[in-house]
């Protein structure tokens, strides 16, 4: 597969996936149509009314769409797909007050994933979710 067709197929992918999101109640069902294990993955910084929003669709079968796709998966697979299960780092985070709040909606193992916590700050969100959340690289 060539490079563009596999840009164009994670491109159509991105662009179901969003639809399927967006979809009411009555298209709920439809929300399978995705294969393998996948999220779409929210971050906001800050205050949600003011704050600064990053999305993206993590796709694991391959890993792609996601600047750490392959840790991130890695880690989501040794937890089960559990965000909350994956193991906290032991760093040093300033205790600076910077709240983050991330969310992740889609399909592990064939379950439905809905996670959704605020962090006291970056650091904190990193050390308890991995790369899962680190959107930005």
């Amino acid at each position: 597969m060539t490079y563009i067709t596999r840009a164009a197929a994670a491109a159509g992918a991105l662009l179901t996936a969003a639809g399927l999101l967006t979809a009411g109640p009555a298209q709920a069902a439809s929300r399978d149509v995705l294969p393998g294990n996948w999220l779409h993955l929210t971050v906001t910084k800050g205050d949600a009314r003011s704050g600064d929003t990053r999305d993206t669709l993590l796709l694991c079968d391959p890993p792609q769409g996601h600047a750490r796709a392959s840790e991130a998966c890695a880690e989501l697979a040794a937890a089960g797909g559990a965000i909350d299960r994956i193991p906290a780092e032991q760093v040093f985070c300033p205790m600076i007050f910077a709240p983050v709040t991330v969310q992740a909606r889609g399909r592990w193992d064939g379950r439905s994933v809905d996670f959704r916590d605020t962090y006291t700050s970056v650091c904190v969100m990193r050390a308890r979710t991995g790369s899962v959340f680190a959107l930005d690289g």
